[in-house]
């Protein structure tokens, strides 16, 4: 069989050419679709022959599905640019690609935050379903958590290795993140009519760390889970204070 690795960009020059070089070898046809990137984003990916397109971004999951349908191949490798394939997965993909027997294969993902791997915290092993028959998969969810899902039931595989995931390398990276994203959930929230108090906001933010440091045993990937259940909960506020502007903002206009 043949396959189109696809990936969505937004000025991903720290991260592209890692991601296309664990490709080399296994994608026959790698896509970009990019959201007008103004760093060298372009240049990474002409360099390593993948076809480049640049679409407006209107939310993670409509931009992935426009990726999904540029690709020429009926198999699908879906990435991140932040993320790259281990030696072990590229094994195991180069298998499917000889004698694969299932519609559809998750792959478990490997976070490293601030130069550690982390195994805890509720990150790993983080199971994804990343390779599909093109006709039988879309990106679905609530931005910005999209996720691949088959379309209808089928029996998945599951491959050894782990898709190596570089989600922050400073302090400074997780919290644009939270803000970014949290921006993105408090909208998405917001058109569907949620509200929530600040008495459950509390208890949603003092959840999510007891659930990130201690039932998902944060606390034995040492500083760096303790970093992360911290500022996992500081998210879930983040986003919740968020989604009360948006609600302030709304009323205010509605008086004026």
């Amino acid at each position: 069989m043949k396959l189109s690795a696809v990936i969505i960009t937004l000025n991903e020059e720290k991260n592209l050419d890692r991601c296309l070089k664990s490709l080399s070898g296994i994608a026959d046809e790698i896509v970009v679709v990019d959201s007008f990137s103004i760093d060298r984003t372009a240049d990474i990916a002409h360099n390593h022959g993948a076809v480049f397109i640049r679409n407006k971004f209107e939310g993670h999951i409509q931009q992935k599905n426009f990726a999904l349908a540029q690709a020429q191949f009926d198999w699908i490798l879906s990435l991140d640019a932040d993320e790259a394939l281990d030696d072990i997965l590229r094994i195991s993909i180069s298998e499917v690609k000889r004698n694969g027997i299932y519609p559809a294969y998750t792959m478990n993902r490997l976070t490293n935050y601030c130069g550690k791997w982390i195994r805890h915290c509720g990150w790993y092993p983080d199971t994804k379903l990343r390779l599909v028959r093109k006709q039988m998969a879309q990106w679905t969810g609530v931005n910005p958590h999209d996720k691949l899902e088959l379309i209808k039931s089928e029996n998945v595989g599951h491959l050894k290795g782990d898709i190596l995931h570089y989600s922050y390398y400073s302090k400074q990276d997780h919290y644009t993140q939270i803000e970014f994203f949290g921006k993105i959930a408090a909208r998405e929230m917001y058109q569907r009519g949620i509200k929530v108090s600040r008495w459950l906001t509390f208890i949603k933010v003092l959840a999510q760390f007891i659930k990130s440091f201690f039932i998902k045993a944060g606390f034995m990937d040492g500083r760096a889970g303790w970093h992360i259940s911290i500022r996992s909960a500081f998210a879930t506020y983040r986003k919740y204070e968020l989604l009360r502007k948006e609600w302030n903002s709304r009323d205010y206009n509605a008086r004026s």
